[in-house]
């Protein structure tokens, strides 16, 4: 079978209050009818629901699965116009009245409670999310994320009121008893433990002693690197200073960070990145309007400063000099047993946290554990749950992390991308459209051939089986026009390199991360069992028979195709009656000239160590190849850009397998049906590399004075070509 080329995408970036059921225990949180859904002691499952609540969550299960099944426009035709968040989104404002709510009656000893938000709409088969919090102990600090977490977990948070002293090895206990209870009763379903700096050293340790549990451990910013930061020095500060002195939360930040004004924008969220000018000049871009943007930035600090009396509220100061020892006894009894965690991990790294030296810490973890990952958010503070462009729904179906069972299973744990995850794709990905202008054909049932892509099948499963242009270029806006203009999504079938972290990874060995919008967008490790469950799942599909060999082609070989003799997928696809598209794409050498390609690499000695070391350290397919197919050498040519040409894209009449399942069990004719494809794929070629010599438009210049002189016509996809 065949992968997707190793190439690197650009990355996805990524309210009123809800009413909520009140439920209380001993000392505990009372009359938070609009905070809590469910507050439960020490370890129990709490539900807040009773007869009447359950009926009305039935009622509204019925009325979402009624709205599912209904057919819907597709709203992905104009990406622009998509919401750059989701409507029921929480924000900043809504985390500090929340903890006004939390801590007017605040009390009792640690516990677990479920927002509302995320138990709407959470099915019995979604994992366990617990969420342990840092510093301010509210347990709220996932509040901007409920409304999409729940939605795929089943989540708890846990409170530690600002006056609890539970010490470390107490609160490990507490959540240790959770997991093991939940654990018991859904033995075959990971737990997930998203820790937040203190947080993160919980996490750790309950993992530790448990390897034999399904743990998946998600830790921002962890707080294991404490005795190397700057917080440290505070303790015996705070222990020795007079009552009187007026030492709190919001005071120790403003030490922390340099000056007030700067505090306030990496707390609070206000901006991602510690320089504002930066920020400013990025809502200038996007508003047009510097007096309408230094206005509400105005008024934004004005209201966010009015919060600052919450912070002491949330962690006066004897309960800072407690979570401060806190730190300390967290940090040491984690890194004491970070050899013994056996558990999956993700660690979530900002490259601007002025609390924490998180990106040093990160890759001490990374070399310390066995199995972890590590995503970095270069212009980001301490606080990275807080921030607007951190989309932790996002984060963990980029990294794979998302499974319902012990594996992650390609088809049944798949979570579509939303439409604000695609408008981030797309805006990411503008500059390639435009600079492609791409043109799509198709042909119907009848033969005839079409603009645009109405030739496609709507209904699954389908099989787009085509040729690999260098680099693999062409895929951007092949799946970006797909999901446009026909609301469907093609699921790449990619090479293993894409999914698979190699330990002490070195240039040009890429980053996982640079990958993850691709495996946001439905991609797969290529495989016979990951191909067979898309199949049977009715997806569309993405194949390139010729894989890395046809991406990371010589010079001279565009165009050319470099497909295995065995017919690798046609009795997969006929034994589900998919049906296969044959395409063909070319442009690529209207964008770039490959100067140097393997065989002038091989010849520099210590380029030839490098792509023999990359290549020994990647997953090897086609094992028993022989020739030309075989020789998957990992490497990146040298190329030369030219001045921007267009990429023409021609879908073929789609062949039809069902029923042909017996038939094409015998050798000879799977055989001649493979060679079929294989030479429709060619014809494809030759098509569109005749048509485009009659495209008036098919130069950069030609199409930006043709947009010039047309207005209305901005769209890359809808600009004229050659005549059909």
């Amino acid at each position: 079978m065949a992968a997707i080329s190793a190439s690197t995408y650009p990355a996805a970036g990524v309210s009123p209050f809800s009413q909520r059921s009140a439920t209380s225990s001993s000392g505990g949180i009372r009359n938070l009818s609009r905070i809590l859904a469910v507050s439960t002691e020490r370890g129990g499952r709490g539900t807040g629901f009773g007869e009447n609540g359950k009926h009305e969550k039935q009622k509204l299960n019925q009325k979402v699965v009624k709205e599912e099944s209904e057919v819907k426009p597709n709203i992905y035709a104009n990406p622009e116009k998509l919401p750059e968040f989701e409507e029921d989104k929480k924000w900043l404002k809504d985390y500090f009245e929340e903890c006004k709510e939390m801590i007017r009656s605040d009390g009792g000893p640690p516990r677990w409670f479920s927002p509302l938000e995320c138990s709407s709409f959470t099915s019995p088969d979604c994992p366990l999310l617990l969420f342990l919090p840092g510093i301010d102990g509210t347990g709220l600090g996932l509040i901007m994320h409920h409304h999409k977490l729940g939605k795929m977990f089943n989540v708890w948070c846990l409170h530690i009121p600002a006056q609890d002293r539970t010490p470390f090895n107490e609160l490990v206990k507490l959540v240790e008893r959770t997991v093991r209870s939940e654990n018991y009763r859904s033995p075959n379903r990971p737990i997930y433990l998203v820790g937040e700096s203190i947080g993160a050293c919980l996490a750790i340790s309950v993992a530790a002693p448990n390897p034999d549990m399904d743990l998946v451990l998600v830790l921002s910013n962890p707080a294991t690197s404490f005795s190397q930061s700057q917080l440290q020095p505070l303790i015996p500060l705070l222990e020795m200073m007079p009552d009187e002195f007026p030492i709190n939360l919001p005071y120790i930040l403003s030490l922390a960070t340099g000056y007030f004004a700067n505090m306030l924008l990496n707390f609070l969220g206000c901006i991602s990145s510690s320089n504002p000018l930066t920020v400013l000049m990025d809502n200038v871009v996007k508003k047009g309007s510097l007096p309408q943007i230094i206005g509400e930035l105005s008024q934004d600090l004005a209201t966010m400063s009015s919060y600052l009396p919450v912070l002491a509220d949330i962690v006066p100061r004897q309960t800072l000099l407690w979570k401060l020892n806190l730190l300390k006894s967290g940090s040491a009894c984690a890194n004491s047993c970070l050899h013994a965690v056996k558990a999956q991990l993700l660690i979530l790294c900002s490259g601007r946290d002025q609390l924490l030296p998180s990106q040093e810490e990160s890759q001490r973890l990374q070399k310390a554990l066995l199995d972890c990952e590590i995503r970095m958010f270069d212009e980001s503070g301490h606080f990275l749950f807080l921030e607007d462009n951190v989309d932790l729904v996002t984060i963990i179906k980029g990294a794979s992390f998302y499974r319902r069972g012990k594996h992650f299973d390609c088809a049944s744990d798949f979570m579509p991308p939303t439409p604000s995850e695609f408008k981030k794709l797309h805006d990411s990905i503008s500059w390639v459209l435009t600079a492609t202008s791409p043109v799509m054909l198709s042909t119907l049932e009848d033969g005839k051939v079409v603009r645009g892509l109405a030739g496609i099948p709507s209904e699954g499963p389908v099989l787009f089986v085509g040729y690999h242009m260098l680099m693999g270029f062409e895929v951007i806006p092949l799946v970006a026009q797909i999901m446009m203009e026909r609301n469907i999504l093609v699921r790449g079938i990619a090479h293993p390199a894409m999914f698979v972290r190699v330990k002490d990874r070195r240039p040009p060995e890429p980053e996982l991360s640079d990958f993850d919008i691709l495996r946001v967008m439905g991609a797969v490790p290529v495989s016979a069992a990951n191909f067979y469950k898309l199949m049977s799942s009715k997806s569309h599909a993405l194949l390139y028979p010729g894989g890395i060999r046809e991406a990371l082609h010589r010079k001279g070989e565009e165009y050319k195709l470099f497909w295995p003799d065995k017919s690798e997928f046609v009795r997969m696809a006929a034994r589900f009656g998919a049906k296969i598209i044959p395409f063909g794409v070319v442009g690529e050498d209207d964008f770039a000239e490959i100067i140097l390609d393997y065989n002038d690499l091989m010849k520099i000695p210590w380029r030839r160590e490098e792509i023999e070391r990359v290549t020994s350290r990647t997953a090897k397919l086609r094992t028993d190849a022989s020739g030309e197919i075989a020789n998957q050498q990992m490497h990146i040519p040298w190329v030369l850009p030219k001045f921007p040409g267009r990429f023409y894209y021609y879908f073929g009449k789609p062949i039809l397998t069902e029923g042909m399942k017996v038939e094409l069990r015998e050798k000879k004719k799977c055989d001649e049906m493979y060679l079929h494809i294989k030479s429709e794929v060619e014809g494809c070629i030759d098509f569109l590399k005749n048509k485009r010599e009659k495209d008036p438009y098919r130069n950069l210049l030609s199409r930006a004075l043709y947009q010039a002189s047309h207005p209305g016509s901005t769209s890359p996809f809808h600009l004229p070509s050659f005549d059909l």
